[in-house]
């Protein structure tokens, strides 16, 4: 026993890290340990002999355990000592300036969306996401046998049993702010109206609320002509790029007429579009004439005045510009994407200091 003590006394004071002394203890008082097998061995003994092996068989399982636990405890000290002067930290050294919050892309772009039409003239209007039947369908021309107002694409509120009016509806678009202004200002008028909207869809490139921004210019003489050199402007000064080209696709909607699906210039490399250059075409937004009977429904007389409307997704220009691939990700509040694609909080882009810093 005097030279298992030695042994392995010797080993733990040895010992350079806790791997090594874990081995020891496995080996020493393990169950498969010496101490244990010579523990065994009490039974092949006479009375007398057990009564002198047995306690000292104990007394050295507990001198290893508490040799053990001395160099377990210094092992530990001595780790704590090493991180202490390689942790050390100046605190007379000035701070570290840090990232003070981050810039959701959608609110970014609505901002250098904002700032663009600011310049051209148009005022921003809001309304509420929540509104009537009749603001979002009837006062556009949207009859009732129309898909948008079936309840697999519209979200409509709930109603108290024996309520015979229309229900409300979550808005399906920012149209409804049109309107609204229309009844409050009256024209000439030149607005956007940028907001969240909803619609039962659910996609790579859709999702159940999204964003639009909505134009509208009302005035004595204005034409199809002034529409397209406000989204040419816009497009370019978007883009951040000299110049742009536009083209007009005939197409159909209840509230403009005639009315057009617009396409910007681009260019597809290795699955990468590049605007404002190349051959190619990319669908942006939808856009028209104001019909008339949306005039009459905002309290403005179609005789005396005309105007144009457009509208388009800020999800989805977020996305050409900055080369987000799935619109699912704007809502996943995901702190690393946040990190990665937004912006930093002071920045306001302007046209003058800059849209996209």
């Amino acid at each position: 026993m005097d030279d298992l003590k030695q042994k392995y006394l010797g080993q733990i004071a040895n010992a350079a890290d806790e791997a090594a002394l874990e081995d020891i203890r496995v080996t020493a008082v393990g169950k498969k340990g010496e101490v244990a097998l010579k523990m065994r061995e009490l039974g092949k003994m006479t009375p007398e002999e057990r009564q002198v092996a047995g306690p000292a068989l104990n007394a050295l399982k507990d001198e290893i355990n508490s040799a053990l636990a001395a160099k377990k405890a210094a092992l530990g000290d001595a780790a704590l000592d090493e991180r202490l002067r390689s942790e050390w930290l100046d605190v007379s050294l000035p701070g570290r300036t840090r990232r003070v919050g981050t810039i959701h892309p959608i609110s970014q772009v609505t901002e250098e969306v904002t700032a663009i039409f600011g310049e051209l003239g148009f005022a921003s209007a809001e309304g509420p996401r929540i509104d009537t039947d009749w603001y979002n369908f009837d006062a556009l021309n949207i009859p009732g046998h129309h898909p948008a107002r079936a309840e697999m694409d519209t979200f409509y509120m709930h109603r108290a049993e024996g309520d015979d009016r229309a229900p409300n509806v979550l808005r399906t678009h920012t149209s409804p702010v049109q309107i609204r202004t229309m009844e409050a200002e009256g024209a000439p008028l030149r607005i956007i109206c940028p907001g969240g909207v909803y619609r039962a869809d659910y996609d790579q490139t859709h999702t159940p609320m999204f964003h639009q921004i909505e134009g509208l210019a009302i005035d004595k003489d204005i034409s199809m002509a002034n529409l397209k050199w406000v989204l040419e402007e816009f497009f370019a000064a978007f883009f951040e790029v000299d110049t742009i080209k536009t083209r007009f696709r005939a197409s159909h909607f209840p509230f403009t007429e005639p009315s057009a699906e617009v396409d910007i210039q681009c260019s597809w490399e290795n699955g990468t579009v590049k605007v404002g250059e190349g051959d190619d075409w990319l669908e942006v937004l939808g856009s028209g004439m104001v019909h008339p009977k949306v005039l009459q429904a905002g309290g403005i007389d179609p005789n005396d005045w005309q105007g144009f409307a457009f509208g388009m997704g800020i999800d989805r220009i977020a996305m050409l510009k900055y080369g987000i691939p799935d619109l699912r990700a704007f809502f996943d509040s995901d702190l690393r994407w946040l990190r990665h694609y937004g912006f930093a909080s002071l920045d306001v882009p302007t046209l003058h200091g800059g849209l996209s810093r």
